[in-house]
């Protein structure tokens, strides 16, 4: 295991997180827009996930100049998350990664399938 070896700070913006906790306003914009969202367990969840990947996560991808962010994961044992579909299926979440944007080092958590892959 690695951890994050770089001076981060949580990305201020609030809509980042509501995008990935249950019933909130923007679930419910993405649900309509795409058609499915990927979603944290609870606030809680979203925390510890976030704090183990600080910790110990793994780089991801690889050095990409086109992506603004840096990329660090965990596979967890049990869920984590789920991803929701509009007609009200889940489909359980074990990934979560953190988005670092190279130039600021503002982070936010994401529940995930598996690592992003790079082309």
């Amino acid at each position: 295991m690695s951890k994050i070896d770089r001076d981060i700070i949580p990305d201020p913006r609030s809509s980042l997180i509501d995008r990935h906790l249950p019933n909130t306003a923007q679930i419910q914009r993405l649900l309509q827009r795409e058609g499915r969202a990927h979603v944290f367990n609870n606030r809680e969840t979203l925390e510890h996930i976030t704090q183990a990947i600080i910790a110990g996560g793994e780089r991801t991808g690889v050095d990409d100049e086109d992506d603004n962010y840096e990329r660090y994961g965990l596979y967890f044992p049990e869920a984590i998350g789920y991803i929701i579909r509009v007609d009200g299926s889940q489909i359980p979440l074990y990934y979560g990664e953190i988005k670092i944007i190279k130039t600021t080092g503002e982070y936010h958590a994401i529940p995930r399938t598996s690592p992003r892959r790079t082309s």
